[in-house]
């Protein structure tokens, strides 16, 4: 893997904002051309795409989708409801851009699963394995996404399969032991604040090759534009590229140059539509769907973090309106384009909270309860599925968990989880997910 790293350092085009890019999904090309083209000519090889809103640290369906006027102050949390698009349906106040297109998604309020511990409840959700505990970062399964850029690569040819923005996850979101080429393009910061995209900004003494990036795995070459701008001009003198090989100089313009470093160039996007999304996760999901637009298969964008244990109204106040105004939009956009039908969009973390607000008026780890947010990808939508009991804190009826989440990922990009595999180092095949079902509302 590529890794572009830097602080924030002002460059002689002012750029300053400081961002972080890893090159490692340099394998596009997962299946060969004949079961690629087999794959195509059976149907089973769609042009859709996912974008997946990772809400890392879990965050709680009392104060968003599984609101319970009724009960107790201490369980009904400090907000009020308020109407949506989706008739009898009412969201919490901190989400207005959510409820003008709640007739567009499809809320899961009972997704449940059996741990309260993050890493294990990130590693369940992000691969369909249940895996990692205790602060244990290294994954023993591929992501979603690293499992789709293996089997399926790229929807078009200069742009990678997989991209993440913000790392969150405890890097789950990798690809394990598919390799360093499965791996996501990782763009953005480590923090989870209000941090925006504008241009890769890069530090040229930064630059390192991480042990792993192999010369067969670069199966897609971009040719050399015949302008480059400012940052890329600063790269190209840079002695420390000097030394690289061709297959690290390769795996830079990739990202920047052509399709995916257009994708980050908002200057050249509406400023109408820039306004509606706002700055912060609002510019990085208007980046998301520039991404899918430029055809890169597999992008997660993490907002985040939601690890609320005390003063969740503070936290919510800060954050919610942030996360509600980037992931709205960024739903009403893609169905105003027509995009939203071939882009799956989900939303979730890695479990919910307690039904009850503790002693320092937060909220604690809850896997057995959580909403999670489903639009587009071909699914039937504007619906709630599930129900919880008086306090969203047990589902009452139609448990679904990270295996049918799972599933409906991959069916959604036409990929028959039950019959495909991927195979470990040793050769032996694993399925892409053991068991699960697609909830037959979303059919």
């Amino acid at each position: 893997m590529l890794y572009l790293t830097g602080n924030s350092r002002r460059f002689c085009d002012g750029i300053d904002r400081r961002s972080f890019i890893a090159v490692g999904s340099l394998g596009f090309f997962g299946l060969s051309l004949r079961d690629l083209l087999a794959a195509q000519d059976s149907g089973q090889q769609k042009d859709r795409s996912v974008i997946l809103v990772w809400q890392h640290g879990g965050p709680s369906q009392l104060d968003t989708f599984d609101m319970k006027p009724d009960a107790a102050s201490e369980v009904r949390g400090p907000y009020q409801s308020i109407a949506s698009t989706l008739p009898g349906v009412r969201i919490s106040e901190l989400m207005p851009y959510h409820a003008k297109v709640m007739d567009k998604v499809s809320i899961i309020r009972s997704f449940t699963h059996t741990t309260n511990d993050h890493f294990a409840g990130a590693h369940w959700i992000l691969t369909g394995y249940f895996g990692a505990t205790g602060r244990e970062k290294t994954p023993h399964n591929p992501s979603m996404g690293s499992n789709v850029a293996h089997l399926l690569g790229t929807r078009r040819s200069g742009v990678p399969p997989y991209v993440n923005i913000n790392d969150g996850g405890f890097g789950y979101h990798g690809a394990a032991f598919l390799g360093v080429a499965n791996n996501p393009i990782r763009v953005g910061s480590y923090s989870y604040g209000n941090e925006g995209i504008q241009y890769p900004a890069i530090r040229e003494d930064s630059l390192k090759l991480i042990e792993g990036l192999a010369a067969d795995r670069v199966q897609g070459r971009m040719s050399l534009t015949s302008k480059f701008d400012g940052l890329r001009r600063r790269l190209d003198r840079s002695p420390e590229v000097e030394r690289f090989d061709a297959v690290s100089r390769e795996a830079i313009e990739l990202v920047m140059s052509g399709k995916t470093y257009e994708a980050f160039q908002l200057d050249k996007e509406d400023p109408k539509i820039r306004e509606k999304y706002g700055d912060g996760w609002g510019e990085q999901a208007l980046v998301a769907r520039r991404l899918i637009e430029a055809g890169v298969r597999f992008v997660t964008l993490n907002t985040g973090y939601w690890d609320d244990h005390g003063n969740i109204k503070g936290a919510l106040d800060s954050k919610m309106p942030r996360h509600d105004r980037a992931l709205g939009v960024l739903i009403d956009d893609l169905h105003q384009r027509g995009m939203l039908e071939n882009t799956l969009v989900v939303s979730l973390g890695e479990f919910g909270r307690t039904p009850v607000i503790n002693k320092d008026a937060g909220r604690d780890h809850w896997g057995p309860a959580q909403s999670i947010l489903l639009a587009g990808g071909g699914y039937r939508h504007g619906q709630i599925i599930g129900k919880t009991d008086k306090k969203a804190a047990y589902p009452t009826e139609r448990a679904i968990g990270p295996m049918d989440l799972c599933a409906t990922v991959y069916n959604a990009l036409g990929m028959d989880p039950d019959s495909l595999a991927v195979n470990k180092a040793d050769g032996r095949p694993v399925h892409l997910v053991d068991g699960g079902r697609i909830p037959r509302e979303l059919l």
